[in-house]
């Protein structure tokens, strides 16, 4: 809500507005640099940069969002319309944090400049995507949550009796984007000005420190990554969707349910796709359903969008058999006569991550008992807030 009132404050909404209803009736856009590099675009961009808690986060030049502070609003408009005539990204930092798993993730850590220059286009080119994103994908968009895409799970298991679940994790996804591809991704999205295509083609390449020029990857860090990678995988999306969801019927049906029941005598597979970033399901009707599920979802990754996925952390799942793990949360349909379906949806905190929270509780508890202090007491409180907000949505958290 804060963002959206800075919109209001810059008068920006009423033309983010327009960007999206140009966007979903199809039209190209092609004056954008205009409007990325309006005064009003950049002083909405510092605001909203200021409050990322990353910002505080040094670049390979160590500059902050303090540096940035230091300049009046005249200095920060022409800061960022000088660097974007001639654009030439600066060095990424890379940084490597500790996964659970103990693996270590990968950042990219742009500039202060550069982030709020990433900052700058992503608010113009957010709404023209979000006309054109599918409405079950809920990853780093507007008004979107883990919560949304698990109670969407949910529903599909409740409501349409569907215990099948073709669960994919993409080898590497961020780490593996094709830049050709995703160039193609973001012209097809109706954005035609070869300014800002340009620069985000220059962003792409942006060197990285220790490690010189990707060729391939988005990332994870960036300002713009986050669209990027939902630009990426939106074709999945979509195609899966084409299949049963949005199926093209020749016939007006006056109720969806009444075109999808006509669908299964058909001999199309059903299945419906639930993302957040790059985890994704696809619920099917039955085992043979979501087999061929997977193999296709496979093969078009390859083929289509050239990645990979892992074949050991890829399978199909019996949701009345076992559970699916899906954004920290196991999913399992389990027997109730009298619902509609015979089955419903129970979630709880899957034992992996159960035990990791029970290792890191043990942790910080011993470590306040050796040093007590209020700052520990607070860091104590906050993870266990952290861990209830988050498991709120699971039906199940002491099972």
């Amino acid at each position: 809500m804060i963002a959206l009132r800075y919109t209001e404050y810059y008068n920006l909404q009423h033309t983010f507005d327009l960007l999206y209803e140009w966007s979903r009736k199809g039209e190209s856009l092609e004056d954008l640099y205009e409007i990325i590099t309006s005064r009003e675009n950049i002083l909405l961009a510092y605001r909203n940069l200021k409050d990322n808690a990353g910002s505080e986060t040094p670049g390979v030049d160590g500059m902050t969002i303090q540096n940035l502070a230091k300049l009046n609003e005249d200095e920060l408009v022409s800061m960022v319309r000088n660097a974007l005539e001639d654009f030439e990204p600066q060095p990424v930092r890379r940084v490597f944090i500790p996964k659970p798993n103990g693996d270590k993730r990968p950042l990219g850590i742009p500039t202060i400049r550069d982030r709020l220059i990433q900052q700058a286009i992503r608010q113009v080119l957010e709404p023209i995507a979000e006309a054109k994103f599918y409405e079950h994908s809920y990853g780093f968009r507007p008004l979107r949550s883990t919560e949304h895409a698990i109670a969407r799970v949910n529903s599909l298991i409740n409501l349409a009796g569907l215990h099948y679940a073709v669960d994919i994790d993409i080898k590497g996804f961020f780490d593996n984007v094709n830049h050709t591809m995703l160039m193609r991704q973001i012209w097809n999205m109706g954005i035609h000005d070869r300014r800002i295509h340009a620069i985000i083609g220059k962003m792409l390449k942006a060197p990285i420190e220790g490690e010189g020029i990707p060729t391939k990857g988005v990332p994870q860090g960036g300002i713009l990554s986050p669209l990027l990678s939902n630009i990426a995988l939106n074709d999945l999306d979509q195609w899966v969707a084409g299949q049963w969801h949005h199926f093209p019927s020749q016939y007006q049906y006056s109720r969806d349910s009444d075109k999808y029941q006509a669908l299964k005598t058909t001999r199309l597979k059903e299945g419906w796709i639930v993302r957040y970033a790059d985890d994704f399901v696809i619920l099917a009707r039955n085992w043979q359903s979501a087999w061929k599920w997977y193999h296709a979802v496979k093969q078009y990754l390859k083929i289509r969008l050239k990645l990979e996925i892992s074949p050991e952390k890829s399978k199909v799942v019996n949701l009345r058999r076992r559970s699916l793990e899906f954004l920290g949360i196991a999913i399992k349909a389990i027997p109730k006569p009298s619902s509609r379906q015979g089955h419903v949806a129970a979630s709880g905190i899957k034992p992996k991550k159960r035990q990791q929270i029970k290792t890191e509780l043990r942790r910080m508890v011993k470590e306040l008992a050796k040093a007590p202090s209020g700052k520990m007491v607070a860091r104590l409180n906050a993870y266990i807030r952290g861990i209830q907000n988050y498991f709120s949505k699971a039906s199940r958290v002491n099972k």
